[in-house]
Formats: structure tokens, C-alpha cells, sequence
């Protein structure tokens, strides 16, 4: 498939940092690899980005595919020559929704260990949101807040909030996620109405489910400022401000509201796979999914009553850096890999 580099500014640079202190973290998703390196105070010194696909038929068959599996470790490789060129002292690399759906996830953590030479974690779905969640809210100001982070995955997307007079995010983590919903629902090209209707009903039900799991997305959250994470909620970003070339300061701190989510959401269902990737803005890799991503962001606004939302390119990443240069940020301790 077609790969773009999607990153911060600094992506595709080589900022000079304090060598014996700069630090890294790597995603596995379902859809996207990525990698983070920072210095020691969390400053970015490279962000880059790989669709891989590894969740690729894992909803079907419960297995991650050899060749994703290939084509996964491949990039974690790069990344690890790209972590020692950088004098990366320590790492977390992290697994998430295929690796902990698919029977064989051992073989690829395994694997992938291999490739970083840095013990790979798989992270439960309230790990992931909480992750998500203190990268998201770092460098937003305290008073827009009560935030809820929306991060919408290729195999899950996870809702996280702190309950009024807490501190301590609560997460809800939902089994579906752009990749997900995709295999799942949308088959023809473009999907059928029916397909559409389908998706959207089984997002509400799991909305739904979010609700009885964690009660105060309805209670406590009326006025609370609806933070957006991942590819999804960029490209959306992209086609609505009319940008045709990612700029990490255009898209960090956008804004997107519920009419244009809408609308592009109506959009797209409606084009074919070859259409949306012919459109100015939309990322390489994602013009397949987009559909199943967007739909999971309209129905969280419908359902929750947000008018706006707020694009965040800052994510896990940023919490898994951040929990290295503080490591009571989330209790684990700095992994090395050398």
C-alpha cells in the first residue's frame, strides 16, 4: 500500500539533542507504527509514522497475518537503527488492540522484542486510554477542561475522563476502531446505505455499553471539552481546513464541529475508495478505513452532545515518553534497549 510520512514538525529532521538522555516510545497499532524520540525533558527530536496494517483480518480470523507480521517488524527495525542513531538511553515500546486480540500476539511480541531489542508491552485498553489521555492533555490549558479523550484506533478506540474531584482518568475501552468496522460492515465500494446503517447502529451500541460502564460520560460531562486522537481525527481536520499538506502547528489545536464531521462523514461514505485518495489532504493508507473512523467520530459527538472538538496531535506517544522522563506519570519505570 502507499506510505506517507505523517509527523510533527521536526519529523524527517535530525534535531541534536543530549545524547546519554534522549529517550523514545513506539506504538504497534492495528493500523500504524510509530515512533517518538525525545530528550529527556520530552522535547521532540523525531516523530514518524508507518501504516502497517498489522491488524489487517484479525477481527475474522483472530491471527495476525504473517505478512503483517513482516511488515511490522520491518519498520520496528528502522525504527531501532533510527533510536541508536539518536543514543536513545531508554525506551517503551508498546503493543495494543490486534496483538491483544490475535492468538498468536506471543509470536509477535516476541518478534518485534527481537527488532527493538526492547521488552514490547502489551497494553490493556485501560492502559492505552490512560497513555492517550496524559499525552492529549499535556499542553492543553487546565481552564478549557473537564476534557474527554476521544482516541479512536484501528481495532479500538478508548473514551477517558476524570470523574469530577479526582484525578485519576476512568476509561472506557470499545472494540471497534476504523479497521474494525471496515472488515466488519463496510464491504462494497462505496459502502451500501444498509452497510452504513449497520456500522452506525452497532457504534451506538457500543456507546451504549460505554455509558453503563462508565456512567459519568452522562452524568458529570456536559460541559466538557471533547479532545480528538489519531489518523482518523487529523485527516478529517485536513479535508475540513481545506490543508492538502500535514503541518503538525496547522493541525495541533484545531477545531472541528459537529456540522462538518457531518458532512464529511456523508461525504465520504458516499465516494469510492479511489476518490477519497485522489482528494487533497487525505493521508496515503487511510482512504479505506476513513469511513468506519469517521462514523465512530460523529456518533460520539451525537451521542454525547458535543458541538466541537478539539484535534490533538499529542497522544500516546507523548504519554509514553512523558512516563519515562516522570515514571510516576503512569508507575512504569524507563525500559532500556541497547
Amino acid at each position: 500500500m502507499p506510505r506517507r510520512h505523517i509527523g510533527e514538525r521536526t519529523a524527517g529532521t535530525r534535531v541534536t539533542g543530549t545524547r546519554a538522555s534522549n529517550i523514545a516510545a513506539i506504538d504497534c497499532g492495528t493500523n500504524s507504527t510509530r515512533l517518538l524520540v525525545a530528550d529527556g525533558h520530552g522535547s521532540t527530536l523525531s516523530r514518524e509514522l508507518r501504516l502497517t496494517r498489522l491488524g489487517e483480518g484479525v477481527d475474522a480470523t483472530h491471527t495476525l497475518a504473517a505478512a503483517a507480521i513482516e511488515r511490522t517488524v520491518a519498520v520496528l527495525r528502522a525504527y531501532r537503527k533510527q533510536m541508536d542513531e539518536f543514543g536513545v538511553a531508554a525506551a517503551r515500546v508498546v503493543a495494543t488492540s490486534a496483538v491483544r486480540d490475535a492468538s498468536n500476539g506471543r509470536d509477535f511480541l516476541d518478534r518485534a522484542t527481537e527488532a527493538t531489542r526492547t521488552p514490547v508491552e502489551l497494553l490493556s485498553g485501560t492502559q492505552e486510554g490512560r497513555l492517550a489521555y496524559s499525552g492529549a492533555v499535556s499542553d492543553l490549558d487546565d481552564g478549557a477542561g473537564p476534557f474527554v479523550v476521544l482516541d479512536i484506533g484501528g481495532g479500538s478506540t478508548e473514551l477517558t475522563a476524570v470523574p469530577a474531584g479526582e484525578h485519576d482518568p476512568r476509561v472506557v475501552s470499545l472494540d471497534l476502531g476504523c479497521v474494525r468496522l471496515t472488515e466488519r460492515y463496510l464491504h462494497h465500494d462505496p459502502p451500501l446505505p444498509t452497510e452504513v446503517d449497520e456500522a452506525t447502529r452497532a457504534v451506538g451500541q457500543a456507546l451504549d455499553r460505554a455509558v453503563r460502564a462508565l456512567p459519568l460520560l452522562d452524568d458529570e460531562l456536559q460541559a466538557a471539552t471533547l479532545v480528538g486522537l489519531a489518523g482518523t481525527v487529523t485527516t478529517i481536520s485536513m479535508l475540513a481546513h481545506g490543508w492538502t499538506a500535514y503541518d503538525w502547528g496547522l493541525v495541533h489545536h484545531s477545531e472541528l464541529d459537529l456540522a462538518a464531521v457531518e458532512a464529511w462523514t456523508g461525504t465520504l461514505a458516499g465516494e469510492t475508495v479511489a476518490a477519497r485518495a485522489a482528494r487533497p489532504g487525505m493521508v496515503d493508507g487511510r482512504e479505506d478505513v476513513i469511513v468506519g473512523g469517521v462514523l465512530v467520530m460523529r456518533e460520539v459527538m451525537r451521542r454525547f452532545g458535543f458541538t466541537r472538538c478539539v484535534v490533538s496531535e499529542s497522544d500516546i506517544l507523548d504519554g509514553l515518553v512523558a512516563s519515562i522522563a516522570l515514571p510516576a506519570a503512569d508507575g512504569a519505570p524507563p525500559v532500556t534497549g541497547q
